[in-house]
């Protein structure tokens, strides 16, 4: 398929390898991660920063893009938040649906979403964005904004390397991409973004990443 001159056959390809692998372990992944914040601090306490924010905004309306099983939504819920969740894996949502069921939940791509122009106070990507190829990433970051109103904040977290640049690697579930703190910082400001915080931490993982969390506000 071709537009313009581009093709998107890799971009469909990546997304539908990713697609099928988290449909494949969405019970596995489930019980594994819905109550992984409890050992978590950092990354709790960033989403508690984010969801304060996001209610100084006034516009509580807060997308978790890459929701899996739906805990983040359900989280940003319960602080106060108009949150719901947005997958590219059907299986996750139809998981996410019946776990949290009186909140929203929709399949959708990150480069594609399906929400208004300035609709949103807040869109929160929790080790969402990291099966996306670097020369992808700029597009897929352009999106969120677009959906952000003026002061909306961006809450991304990632699996962060100490080297230069971006580290592909074998995610367990699906080819994955380490990122440098600040080369993703300047694709946030590249974007129109303007970082206002950053987080980074040793979680003693195995294979040596920095825990990453940037949070960024559209002016």
């Amino acid at each position: 398929m071709h537009g313009g001159g581009v093709s998107f056959l890799p971009v469909l390809e990546h997304q539908d390898e990713t697609r099928a692998a988290y449909d494949g372990v969405v019970e596995l992944y489930a019980s594994m991660f819905t109550s992984r914040l409890e050992t978590r601090p950092f990354a709790r306490n960033m989403i508690g920063t984010f969801a304060e924010l996001v209610r100084d905004t006034g516009n509580l309306r807060v997308a978790d893009v890459g929701c899996g099983p739906g805990h983040l939504t359900a989280m940003m819920h319960d602080l106060g938040l108009d949150a719901f969740g947005i997958d590219l894996s059907p299986a996750m949502v139809d998981h996410a649906r019946r776990a949290q069921p009186t909140l929203r939940f929709d399949e959708a791509r990150m480069e594609a979403l399906p929400i208004e122009d300035g609709g949103l106070g807040g869109v929160l990507a929790h080790y969402s964005m990291i099966h996306t190829p670097p020369e992808e990433l700029p597009a897929l970051l352009a999106e969120q904004v677009r959906v952000l109103a003026p002061g909306g904040l961006l809450l991304v977290s990632f699996f962060g390397t100490e080297g230069p640049e971006p580290v592909r690697f074998d995610h367990k579930v699906a080819p994955a991409y380490s990122w440098p703190a600040e080369q993703f910082a300047g694709l946030l400001t590249e974007a129109g973004l303007v970082t206002v915080a950053r987080l980074l931490h040793d979680p003693a993982s195995e294979r040596g990443f920095l825990d990453t969390h940037l949070l960024a506000r559209r002016p």
